[in-house]
């Protein structure tokens, strides 16, 4: 499993601002680098892992936890 470099706390937002705050804290990320996104909207159950493969990112894992779900993505590069 890979270690998360950063955590992003996404939660209390809606989307689209989990993937778009995301996105941009993994463009100052160097290749390989793992973001770990914690996120509590429903709608991020399909639009992290659906942005993960438009921006070719790779979707380490996903899973839930108390009340939100964790998600580790490592930046493409």
């Amino acid at each position: 499993m890979s270690n998360p470099t950063e955590t992003l706390d996404a939660l209390g937002l809606l989307c689209p601002l989990p993937v778009l705050k995301a996105r941009k804290r993994l463009k100052s990320m160097p290749a390989g680098a793992v973001l770990r996104v914690l996120a509590d909207d429903p709608a991020a159950i399909v639009d992290v892992p659906h942005f993960c493969v438009e921006s070719g990112h790779h979707l380490v894992c996903q899973k839930d936890a108390d009340g939100h779900q964790i998600y580790l993505i490592q930046k493409s590069g």
